[in-house]
Order: C-alpha cells, then structure tokens, then sequence
C-alpha cells in the first residue's frame, strides 16, 4: 500500500528501552507521524514522549488511557499502527483491543502462547486486518537463522544458547523459540540421544524446543541481547552467534514493519517474512 500522507505511528511501551528508541526512530521517519504514546509508569504521565526518549518535544504527551488514543487513531485518514512494546502479561489484551479498535499491530512484544496466536489470527481475520508478530527486529538475527536452517542439512545436533539483560520478563526468548521453530519445520530429529540422560539438577539440560533441540536461558545484567546456535558432529562444532550492543540496531526492522503491516490479512509471524 502506498500512500501520500504519513503513517500515523502509536507507540505501547513508549518510556521503555525498546520504546524509547522507537519514539526517535518514527519521530524522525518522514513517512510517520507520532499520534499516541501509551506507558504505565506513573512518573511519565503526561510528559512529552520526545524529551523522555531524548529526541525532543514532539508535542505527543504519555497516557494510561489506551481505549482512548486507539478510538482517536481509528478516526485518522490513513490506517493507523501500533507497535507494542510492553510485557507478556497484558500483549494479548493489547493486541486484541488494538484489532477491535482497526489499529494494525505490530507485536515486539514476546511471551504469546500459539493458542493465543491462532485466536488473535482468527480475530484479526474476522476484522479484515493484519498484524505482525516480530520475536526480533534485527535484520542481523534474521541472517543467523536463515545461516541455522542451511546449517542443519548438514548437523543432527544442535543446541541454542540465549542470553538477555535481567529485566527481561520470559524466559526463553521468543527469538530463541522462533529459531527452534524454524529448524524443527525442516522434517528432522535433532540430537538423538546415544546413552540414556539423567538431570541431576532439574532444567540442566534446558528447554525442549521442539524436535530435540535443547534451549538454555541466561539473564545476566550488562547483557543486552544475544544468541548463538551450535552444531555439532564428530571432530568439530559450528557455531552462529548474533550480539547487540546497542537497541538502535532493531530501529530499521520497527519502522519497515510499520510500512508493511498493512499489506496483510490475519497475524504474520517473523521479519524474514516481510524482507
């Protein structure tokens, strides 16, 4: 969809890391227009959103009233978007009311579960609307799990090993669930045991991710996102490992999926998607 007027922009999560970030990135995208900024923290409400992210004002003030900023973005001229940014314990309602309101969703958020993924897919379907689910906005992460997928014509063992800061809510990653997710499509069995296994700590050996693939979880404060994916076969092991150092590298992946969420019908799950 084209369009000769700006994208208007709504940003959940908007005093967040992540939120922070992206209130720049769209304040400065000239196809975009800042309309709402939604946080919960008591000490943001009413603040410009700029100055907080440090962009400077952009005459758009920090809310709670959700139900009130989606009903003023369904009246725009052009369709509307909002990039969620805020925790697994109140996205499903988000998203849904988002839907219910004729606000695209663009989902940065993780912690969905595959059932509450199908019923927001069939209730955006219903509405006639799209939506994005983007576990990782890196177009780096992209390349490492289309790297994985090659990879694993060639390895049947692997394990995948993520690492987050210690405010990060859930646990594994949804990047590291979609990683496991990919490889598992892919018709094969991942490390099939050759003696019988015994955890003499419980969760040693990590999350099942599907297909044997084995995911460990490390939250450590100094880290702010990062994975590796390691093969193995006799004699050697191959390893994938994607760092960010800096939340601006997930800035380009944000503002494409605001360009192109529009163009869908139904909830579609992962950037490489729409690259």
């Amino acid at each position: 969809m084209t369009s000769q007027s700006p994208i208007p922009v709504v940003i959940n999560g908007a005093t967040g890391k992540m939120g922070r970030e992206a209130v720049k990135a769209i304040a400065a995208a000239e196809d975009m227009t800042l309309i709402g900024a939604l946080a919960r923290n008591p000490e943001s409400l009413g603040r410009d959103a700029g100055e907080i992210a440090g962009c400077g004002p952009v005459e758009v003030p920090i809310t709670n009233d959700m139900e009130a900023i989606y009903a003023m973005a369904s009246q725009e001229k052009e369709i509307p978007v909002v990039v969620d940014l805020t925790h697994p314990d109140v996205i499903y309602d988000n998203v849904r009311a988002a839907i219910a309101y004729g606000v695209r969703p663009v989902i940065g958020t993780t912690g969905l579960t595959l059932d509450q993924i199908a019923e927001l897919d069939t209730f955006a379907k219903k509405a006639s609307m799209g939506g994005l689910i983007i576990p990782n906005f890196s177009i780096g992460m992209v390349l490492l799990q289309q790297a994985a997928m090659q990879a694993s014509r060639f390895y049947d063992h692997v394990e995948i090993i993520e690492l987050h800061h210690n405010q990060k809510a859930d646990a594994p990653s949804g990047t590291a669930v979609k990683t496991a997710q990919l490889l598992s499509e892919l018709g094969k069995t991942f490390n099939v045991p050759e003696v019988e296994e015994t955890e003499n700590l419980a969760g040693a050996r990590g999350a099942d991710g599907g297909e044997g693939i084995r995911i460990h979880s490390i939250r450590l404060p100094g880290l702010v996102a990062h994975q590796e994916v390691i093969f193995g076969t006799k004699g050697e092991t191959y390893s994938l490992r994607h760092d960010t150092s800096d939340r601006a590298c997930y800035m380009p992946g944000v503002l494409l999926s605001i360009r192109k969420v529009r163009e869908f019908e139904g909830l579609v799950y992962g950037l490489e998607k729409i690259l």
